[in-house]
Parts: C-alpha cells; sequence; structure tokens
C-alpha cells in the first residue's frame, strides 16, 4: 500500500502548515480545534455485543464504515483511541483494524507512536516519586504512608507488579530508612489510570490542569485527602504533557484522515478516546466514526453517561457490530466448533445482540446492526440472521471491508447515510447527575446489565458512605466490571436474568469526576497470557 504523506492528509482537512507538528512522513501532531457554531457534524459511535475470543472486528467496522463513507463522497473521518502495549504483547498482537481497512503506519501506531503514552507514563510515575520523597524529606503534609491511594503506573501487562512493597532497604545508624518509608504499593496498567482518563476528558490543556491538580493522592494521618496541587507538581507535569494534550493525525490504508488520541481501558476506566480528539474531528469534517472500548454495557454506556454529558455532545447513530461466530460462541459452541454450520446455536446467542440493541435505545439512539462477515459464514446463517433482525424491525448491513476494502462496508455506510438523513439526534442520558450515586450504579446494573440487585460488600459500604462524606454525590459513575459477561462473572455468556452484581468496593476519582465501582474479580494491571502475542512475534520476519 503507498500511504500520502501527513502534509497531504492535513491539506484534505484545510490544515496549514503551522498547524502541524509532523513526526515524520506519515504521523503529525495537530493543533486541537472545536466545532465553530451552527457546524452540524454527524458523530457515529461504533459498538458491539459481548465480546468473544471469537473476536468481533470493532475497530476494523470503524475504520470500514470511514472509509466506505468517504468513498461516497462524504467528507469523514475516523477517531480512535491509541492502542496500549499491554494488549499488544498479550492478547491482540495489535489494534488499528485488520485485512485491507488499517489505520496506518500500523506498527508505529501499535507501539512509541508520537509518544503520549510515555509522557503519560512519565508524568504518573514523577507524582508518585513526589509523594513518597514527601514523605521521606520529612512529611511537610503528614501524609499517612498507609493511606497513600496513587499508584505507579507501566504501560505493560505484568500481574507480577499489582502488589509490591517499595523503599525496603538498610536502616542507617540514625535508624532512618535510607530508601525511604517502606509502604505497600503496586502498578496499574498506564491505560487504567485515572490521568488517562483527565486526558481524555479535559476540554483543553487549561482544563487538563485544574483536573490533574485535583487528583487525590493521599490522605492525611487524620483523614482530610492530598491533591496533586498540595504537592506542587502541577506546571512540572505540564511540561511533560505539552505536546501530548495534541491529537494524533494519520491516516487509514485508504487515505480517509484519521485522528487518534487518548486510550483508557473501557473494563477499568471510560473507553473513549479524548475529548480533544473528538471535538477536533467533528470541527474538520463533515462525519466523524468513532468506538467505545469492549461491548456496549461498558464502552458505550460510559460514552454516552460521561463522555458525551461532559463535552455535550449529541450521537446520531449507534453501529452495533457483531458477527455470526461470536453469536454462536455466545449460543453455546465451543470455539474449536465455530466453522461448522449451527443455526439453533446462533439463534440462541442472538438475545445478547437483542439486549446490547435495546439497550442503546435506552439512550434513545438509532440503531444500525452490523454484521462483520466470516469465510466459515453460511448461506443458511446469514439468512437465520437477516430474518431475525428483518422480524424486529432492526436496521442492519453486511460488512465486508475486512477482505475488500471500502467497498466492502458501502451498505453499511449507505444504510447509516439513510438513517442519519431521518433527522437530528433523539440522545439523552441515561441518568443525571443528581441522582444519587447508589441510583446511578442501579440504574446501570439494572437497565443495561440486566441485573435483579446489586450486592455491596461490607468495604463497599464503607466506600459508598465515604463518597458521600467527601461530596461525590454529583459524580459520573463509571463502572469497573468484566468485558466478557453482562454479568461480573466472565464465564457467563448470553443475556442472563435473575443475577446480582457484586460491588467490593469503590475509588473515587476527583480529577475525572467520577467515582468507580468495583465489580467482581476485575484487575487494574492485567497479565500476560501463558503464550503472549509478544513471543508469537518470534515467528515473524525482520
Amino acid at each position: 500500500m503507498k500511504l500520502l504523506k501527513v502534509t497531504q492528509i492535513a491539506k484534505k482537512l484545510g490544515l496549514s502548515a503551522k498547524e502541524i507538528i509532523p513526526y515524520g512522513y506519515y504521523k503529525a501532531k495537530i493543533e486541537p480545534k472545536v466545532p465553530p457554531v451552527g457546524k452540524k457534524t454527524k458523530l457515529i459511535l461504533v459498538t458491539a455485543i459481548t465480546p468473544t475470543k471469537a473476536g468481533e472486528g470493532k475497530t476494523t467496522t470503524s475504520i470500514a464504515l470511514a472509509d466506505a463513507l468517504t468513498l461516497l463522497g462524504n467528507k469523514a473521518i475516523v477517531a480512535l483511541r491509541e492502542p496500549s502495549l499491554g494488549p499488544v504483547f498479550g492478547m491482540k498482537g495489535g489494534a488499528t483494524g485488520g485485512g485491507k481497512v488499517t489505520v496506518e503506519p500500523s506498527e508505529d501506531i501499535n507501539l512509541h507512536f508520537t509518544g503520549d503514552l510515555h509522557a503519560l507514563t512519565s508524568s504518573i510515575n514523577l507524582i508518585a516519586a513526589v509523594i513518597d520523597n514527601h514523605i521521606f524529606q520529612g512529611n511537610e503534609l503528614q501524609i499517612n504512608p498507609e493511606r497513600v491511594v496513587y499508584k505507579r503506573a507501566l504501560d505493560m501487562n505484568d500481574r507480577a507488579l499489582r502488589e509490591i512493597t517499595i523503599a525496603q532497604g538498610p536502616i542507617n545508624k540514625k535508624g532512618v530508612a535510607t530508601n525511604g518509608t517502606p509502604r505497600k504499593d503496586g502498578f496499574v496498567i498506564t491505560v487504567a489510570h485515572e490521568m488517562m482518563a483527565i486526558l481524555c476528558l479535559a476540554k483543553d490543556p487549561d482544563d487538563f490542569k485544574v483536573r490533574l491538580g485535583r487528583m487525590i493522592v493521599a490522605y492525611t494521618f487524620d483523614g482530610k485527602p492530598v491533591t496533586v496541587k498540595d504537592l506542587k507538581v502541577t506546571n512540572a507535569v505540564m511540561k511533560l504533557m505539552r505536546d501530548a494534550l495534541k491529537p494524533n493525525l494519520v491516516q487509514t490504508s485508504n487515505h480517509t484522515p484519521a485522528i487518534i488520541h487518548g486510550g483508557p481501558f473501557a473494563n477499568i476506566a471510560h473507553g473513549c478516546n479524548s475529548i480533544i480528539a473528538t471535538k477536533t474531528a467533528m470541527a474538520l469534517g463533515d462525519i466523524v466514526v468513532t468506538e467505545a472500548g469492549f461491548g456496549s454495557d461498558l464502552g458505550a454506556e460510559k460514552f454516552l453517561d460521561i463522555k458525551c454529558q461532559e463535552a455535550g455532545l449529541k450521537p446520531d447513530l449507534v453501529v452495533m457490530v457483531a458477527t455470526i461466530r461470536a453469536l454462536k460462541l455466545h449460543g453455546g459452541v465451543a470455539f474449536e466448533d465455530l466453522d461448522k454450520e449451527n443455526v439453533p446455536a446462533l439463534l440462541k446467542g442472538l438475545p445478547n445482540l437483542e439486549k446490547h440493541v435495546e439497550n442503546m435505545k435506552k439512550f434513545g439512539m438509532a440503531v444500525l446492526i452490523n454484521i462483520n462477515k466470516f469465510a466459515a459464514d453460511t448461506p443458511d446463517e446469514v439468512k437465520a440472521l437477516e430474518d431475525w433482525c428483518a422480524q424486529r424491525h432492526y436496521d442492519y448491513a453486511l460488512n465486508d471491508g475486512f477482505n475488500a476494502g471500502a467497498k466492502g462496508a458501502v451498505d453499511v455506510a449507505n444504510k447509516a447515510l439513510a438513517l442519519l438523513r431521518e433527522g437530528d439526534s433523539n440522545y439523552h442520558p441515561l441518568y443525571t447527575l443528581d441522582m444519587s450515586i447508589e441510583d446511578k450504579i442501579a440504574k446501570i446494573c439494572k437497565e443495561i446489565y440486566g441485573a435483579k440487585n446489586v450486592i455491596y460488600s461490607p468495604e463497599a459500604l464503607k466506600d459508598l458512605a465515604f463518597c458521600h462524606q467527601m461530596g461525590c454525590d454529583n459524580y459520573y459513575v463509571c463502572m469497573a466490571k468484566t468485558p466478557m459477561s453482562l454479568t461480573d462473572d466472565p464465564k457467563v455468556l448470553g443475556a442472563p436474568t435473575d443475577f446480582d452484581i457484586n460491588i467490593r468496593s469503590i475509588n473515587i476519582a476527583a480529577g475525572s469526576h467520577f467515582v468507580i465501582p468495583i465489580t467482581g474479580t476485575i484487575v487494574t494491571m492485567p497479565g500476560l497470557p501463558k503464550v503472549p502475542a509478544a513471543v508469537k512475534m518470534e515467528e515473524e520476519k525482520e
């Protein structure tokens, strides 16, 4: 494939040479923009059914749809998250699409890109170093070492770093620990850290600095919060983050402009690219295609409840990605048997798709089902799925972008355009900020997941009382839950009912303005699988 120089992509968008900072021939930072008053850019959100190891292809769909819209003569832009090195070297091996619909240069994007995640990781760990240095140097702020809630970060999957003890070492003749005050600590993956969330929720650098200063890092011996602002390092972090706050411009394999910026996980954080990037894309294009992580119960719910309320966005359409393979898996077929025709299992798995579609309608959204084609899909399976959609009056289209490029997604693009022409957005959030924390949590768990009850552990009840004490009642709720099920048990597939959601603790993210109820066994530092993608790369040709 022959890529255009990034200066040519910028020219397509009407950007001048002064508005781009090239990083080589095919990548650039661009100056953030906001849509002019009265500009009616259409915003399409791509989400998916409950993920399976059979794969759904959400990023591939986003890119294919943007390419097909461009092919049909529209000024389209795809706005995506930046890949994390954790999944790149862990399970996925990359996050830039696939087949004939990718964002390029894909290996650069998957790895160091323009250095945003490195700047973010350095900023996170600078603050961590300052906290422990402050305690060591006299502890003027009276930080309780046992109540430091701020974690260090690494953009890599490494379960050994989840719980560690720091500052171990010798005691000098004066009885002072020379390496600092020993305490229990731990690492989270960079994309699960609150600073990634505030990068993606900030409206501009000034807003980022305010949110940064508001982040709670610890509590004093008498229980008062200590913030980043109290540590007096906000200016130092702003120096590190100066360029990382600017969105990145690249292109698809079909030369459609792509803006990629930020990348919080959706099972732990809010799973959307930055507000800065989305608004920049909406200022420069007429149709923007964006995505939210994992299934619609996580990324899309957080996009619609958190990002859209915070940014004042009104999305126009949800594209729901599904595959016959994944639906058969939800219907009980073993992974190794997915290539065999099984219409009954497909029909048994369809309630999962139905639940996700109906959930999006609760936000007032029009929904288009995107069925990604696989070679093993049989005519009878395709007909069964199409008949099911037609019986329920669901809009749907087949997508073969992986194999055929932009042309393979034209049907999806035409259906999307038809739905966009039907009128203005009817979007509304599921909950409002004036609702209690408990009511917000119950609303998400019962209406989106389908739970019967929400069960709080004793620790979670204490955390909830503390949230009220800290004045967090008007915060958003950012659920931390397994992406592999609508429940908090990753082994439960399909669309279950009559189950409980178990909340074991609740964290406060004051910079992000949300509380994080942690369910089940979710962790903020993933581990590597038995055979990581990094090991599989050994077989690749250089």
